[in-house]
């Protein structure tokens, strides 16, 4: 058993070291270390109690809240797969969710019903257990997760033995990313790759114990759950957790609460920023303000370094986490770079023929090493095109300099990414050429001032169809998470093309 790689174990562990500690702030509670410990096994137990066992998958569409992280902590305990769903999402995604990851139990919260209640989901097979935070279902058969969970209160898991795992590679999360095909895919997280991911985020951050992070980032995503709440239990420090994201909130906390670290992306400075300099309060306490998800600009850069927020930069995927890093100084001796390779992994370029490209010349990001992906879920072909030789490919062009320092070139797809957001167009156009008056589409990301890139559609229509821009922005908004839906419509009559037939996005203006 290999205890030392599973997240539930770190914070047993503190808890035996540092009970008192927060370890959790959330609103108005104070969850100490002993109290994470307690509430992940009394969490675990009721998982056993409704038959959870190892390499079951337990799916979770919740906000950010104690609960998520408690269930998050109960599976790595048991061995279950923890799968955190978007709760951004459509009923015709989570009904594609659920039917490939096919969990035994899935957990949403109250907000999230009328979502949920579209699908039937006692007609689902394999059968599948339910349970609502948040309240009471009429439906009897439907749990209630905070009462069901205080039946066992201070009691402990029975089967100790597995909260090591017997193989580190064993899967701990199944996280979904969206594909280029338009369909999302299941990338499968080991514990290994988590304990890597957090050696990796102790060294970017230089995590301490007296640390406070500021998590406003979705835990459903990599920024949120494994860059900071897995790197905090990691360190026995602190998080200070809120429920979404509120600029003002985020000030008031920095002062109050004495943050020390956060993450963002781009969009989430943008917002900082607009917040008047009088309510922006007393910043000497922190020490790191890292972003990612998308290309940061140098103005933005300056902008956030002016206003006492020290720019750090990462970029990563959801298949690796972070892989490259880029300090406060960074950009102003390289401007545009993206940074250099974190210290557990082996990244480089290599060009179309698989062999490292020389520095200055373009090529695609690959990584080696254990912050990688197992492999995609039930999906072996989108895997073997994915993993090569030992090494995953990013689809991220690139090149590098002397120095090692990476500049990004563009993408090998379309993705765009809108507010931290990966969106792929293949998803949105097919969702389009579904509709009977539609006769093609294709969707190109462009610069938007607030989101940083957001999506173009440009429809073709049949002859005589009376569709609006409103209409086709109906279309995207019934069978899309919002993101996803594009800010701009435009109606052509035509596309130019290759001579193999697909669009030339490069063409459309």
């Amino acid at each position: 058993m290999i205890k030392s790689m599973n997240i539930a174990w770190w914070v047993q562990r503190w808890a035996e070291l540092t009970p008192d500690k927060p370890a959790v702030l959330f609103q108005d509670q104070v969850i100490t270390y002993k109290d994470l410990s307690r509430r992940s096994d009394r969490t675990a137990c009721w998982l056993q109690s409704v038959g959870i066992e190892k390499g079951d998958r337990v799916a979770v569409m919740l906000t950010n809240c104690p609960e998520f992280l408690d269930l998050f902590l109960a599976c790595s305990r048991l061995g279950a797969i923890f799968v955190p769903i978007n709760f951004r999402i459509t009923a015709r995604e989570l009904d594609y969710f659920i039917k490939n990851c096919r969990p035994r139990l899935f957990v949403h919260g109250d907000a999230f019903s009328i979502t949920v209640n579209s699908l039937l989901l006692s007609a689902y097979l394999p059968p599948l257990m339910v349970a609502i935070q948040g309240r009471a279902s009429a439906n009897g058969s439907i749990f209630q997760l905070d009462n069901a969970v205080a039946r066992f209160d201070k009691n402990r898991p029975f089967l100790t033995r597995s909260l090591g795992p017997a193989d580190p590679e064993e899967p701990q999360v199944i996280m979904y990313t969206s594909g280029t095909t338009g369909k999302p895919k299941g990338a499968v997280l080991s514990h290994r790759k988590t304990f890597f991911n957090c050696l990796n985020a102790d060294i970017f951050f230089k995590l301490h114990a007296s640390d406070v992070m500021l998590i406003f980032l979705p835990l459903f995503h990599s920024g949120g759950l494994f860059i900071q709440a897995a790197p905090t239990f990691y360190k026995g420090a602190t998080m200070v957790l809120h429920k979404k994201f509120d600029p003002e909130k985020v000030f008031q906390d920095i002062e109050q609460v004495k943050v020390t670290k956060f993450l963002g992306v781009p969009t989430v400075f943008r917002e900082l920023l607009k917040v008047p300099l009088s309510r922006r309060g007393d910043l000497s306490s922190l020490r790191v303000c890292a972003g990612g998800g998308e290309r940061l600009t140098q103005d933005l850069f300056q902008q956030c370094t002016d206003a006492g927020l020290g720019f750090r930069q990462i970029m990563g995927q959801t298949e690796t986490s972070i892989l490259l890093w880029a300090s406060e100084k960074d950009p102003l001796e390289k401007p545009g770079t993206v940074g250099r390779p974190v210290f557990h992994a082996e990244v480089g370029i290599l060009d179309s023929h698989g062999r490292p490209a020389p520095p200055g010349q373009i090529g695609e990001i690959v990584v080696r090493g254990s912050i990688m992906m197992k492999e995609y879920w039930q999906d072996p072909v989108k895997t073997e095109e994915t993993i090569k030789n030992g090494f995953l490919h990013t689809g991220d062009l690139a090149w590098m300099d002397a120095d090692g320092f990476f500049f990004l070139a563009g993408r090998a797809g379309d993705m765009y990414i809108s507010g931290g957001e990966n969106v792929y167009p293949a998803e949105v156009e097919k969702v389009l050429k579904a509709h009977p008056e539609i006769q093609d589409a294709a969707v190109k990301g462009e610069s938007h001032d607030k989101w940083g890139e957001c999506g173009h559609a440009f429809v073709i229509t049949i002859p005589g169809s009376q569709l609006t821009k409103a209409d086709v922005l109906g279309i995207c908004k019934k069978e899309l998470a919002g993101f996803k839906c594009p800010s701009r419509i435009s109606f052509r009559t035509a596309f130019s093309r290759t001579s193999l037939g697909k669009v030339r996005k490069a063409d459309l203006k």
